[in-house]
């Protein structure tokens, strides 16, 4: 089993299986400055995959309403949204908590610490998780009773993963947590694991995950990791 995994943007990223081309929260969709046009993600080229798009929550960062322009150009193509994204199109919602049986693929929707909801996606023989804003989020400044809730919170969803056997995971490192950045991802590897994770959420800043190459932290992992630097760049995950 082989999957091409493209960077599209800060945690837009996409995936094509034997089967389907899956796209995950992407909203970058200016021309000029690398969008829905620029052929990171040209709808001529997938004009006949069986397309999925799946929006985690509704911030700017990680949804547009712009995705719905594909329809134009993809033959097959269906959306999957966090129930928190409120629109008008046709899509799949789904709340936090609930698995959905597409037929040809499963969705389960984990609870975020933020907003919205973190995807698990089965198809095709792979196992992904998109975590959207499902994070641990100790920010520096913040009572320490907020930070301890939210890493209680962080911890329940992740914890409910044990015993699923993910492929691909798509987890944030935001570097404007600073020293807690490699929080979430240290304790979604150290309770869950993947074959390959890759870091995400940081607005284009892709520099800052070079230095996870030598954080101590990130030792008994590191190997698993990808690192990328530029927009549409690809890495072919084979599962053996």
């Amino acid at each position: 089993m082989e999957a091409e995994i493209r960077y599209l943007y800060h945690s837009g990223f996409s995936v094509k299986t034997e089967r389907h081309f899956l796209i995950f929260d992407y909203y970058r969709d200016d021309p000029q400055n690398g969008g829905l046009a620029d052929g990171v993600i040209n709808p001529g080229e997938i004009r006949d995959l069986d397309t999925v798009v799946f929006a985690s929550h509704s911030h700017p960062d990680h949804f547009s309403p712009k995705i719905f322009q594909l329809r134009n150009g993809v033959k097959h193509i269906r959306y999957v949204l966090s129930s928190q994204i409120h629109t008008k199109e046709d899509a799949l919602r789904i709340r936090a908590g609930e698995t959905r049986d597409l037929g040809d693929l499963t969705v389960h929707a984990l609870k975020s610490t933020d907003t919205g909801a973190a995807f698990l996606v089965k198809t095709d023989g792979l196992c992904i998780y998109h975590a959207g804003d499902l994070n641990w989020w100790n920010w520096e400044g913040e009572p320490d009773a907020d930070n301890e809730r939210m890493a209680r919170q962080y911890k329940e969803q992740i914890d409910t993963l044990q015993g699923e056997a993910i492929d691909i995971a798509f987890v944030p490192v935001d570097p404007r947590l600073e020293g807690s950045s490699l929080l979430g991802i240290g304790y979604f590897m150290k309770t869950v694991g993947a074959a390959r994770v890759i870091p995400m959420h940081a607005f284009g800043n892709t520099d800052y995950y070079e230095c996870l190459k030598s954080n101590p932290l990130t030792e008994s992992y590191r190997n698993q990791i990808w690192f990328y630097q530029n927009r549409g760049e690809p890495m072919v995950f084979r599962k053996p």
